[in-house]
């Protein structure tokens, strides 16, 4: 079975699961792309290897690479949900005292969020946390660069299912539904996620936020969560 792949973000945290065999070739030059993408904005990764049935030695020298890219940024790569043939490996190479090593991915991405801030802007940001969730990965960027600097704690995210995890790990004083999740539902969605944070104020961007101006719409966001959490 070739290797598949699935790439998201929760918060601070990168996730790269991964299905079939992470060998030499094209399978690895896949993973390798993957990781490069997650370590362009975070130094968090999680590789998700619950249904990986084969690694050989050239796949497994590029998942302890990337470990060593990521610590040498102040992060780390942990493994989570790993099939018995991939823990009989790590034992038997010892390689299960160099990865962080938990039982599935969620495990895997609190043990981040436990820890706190991932860079030092972020542990120097002292406004309001603010946790936004929608499906486009270029929004979520947008987003989080703009508030980050202008000294909010941000977490973003694409799926709901991370965005009660973030929830049940952090405090959040705004939760920001963006233009794309309406396909959330977004009553429902904040429905459920208040039920989480009962305290937090909502904001939901309409569709429209995503063809404005940078400036216009990074000025509105602003405006938008400044007068939320001072009233």
């Amino acid at each position: 079975m070739s290797l598949a792949l699935e790439s998201r973000h929760c918060g601070s945290v990168y996730v790269v699961r991964c299905a079939g065999r992470i060998v030499a070739g094209q399978e690895s030059a896949l993973l390798e792309e993957a990781l490069k993408r997650g370590l362009r904005e975070f130094n968090r990764l999680v590789l998700n290897v619950g249904e990986v049935n084969y690694v050989d030695s050239s796949g497994m020298g590029l998942m302890v690479r990337f470990l060593w890219h990521a610590r040498t940024r102040g992060g780390d790569l942990r493994l989570s949900g790993p099939t018995p043939f991939v823990t009989k490996l790590l034992e038997i190479t010892k390689l299960s005292a160099v990865f962080r090593i938990y039982a599935d991915e969620e495990a895997a991405i609190v043990s981040f969020l436990k820890e706190g801030a991932s860079t030092p802007a972020d542990s120097t940001n002292t406004g309001p946390r603010v946790l936004f969730l929608d499906p486009s990965p270029d929004t979520c960027a947008f987003v989080r660069a703009v508030l980050s600097r202008h000294g909010f704690r941000v977490l973003s995210t694409g799926l709901m299912g991370d965005a009660k995890i973030l929830l049940n790990a952090s405090s959040v004083d705004v939760i920001v539904l963006g233009p794309d999740s309406g396909a959330l539902s977004a009553s429902t969605t904040l429905e459920v996620l208040q039920r989480l944070a009962p305290s937090a104020k909502t904001i939901v961007l309409e569709r429209e936020f995503k063809s404005r101006a940078a400036d216009e719409a990074g000025t509105n966001l602003l405006e938008r969560i400044r007068l939320s959490t001072t009233t």
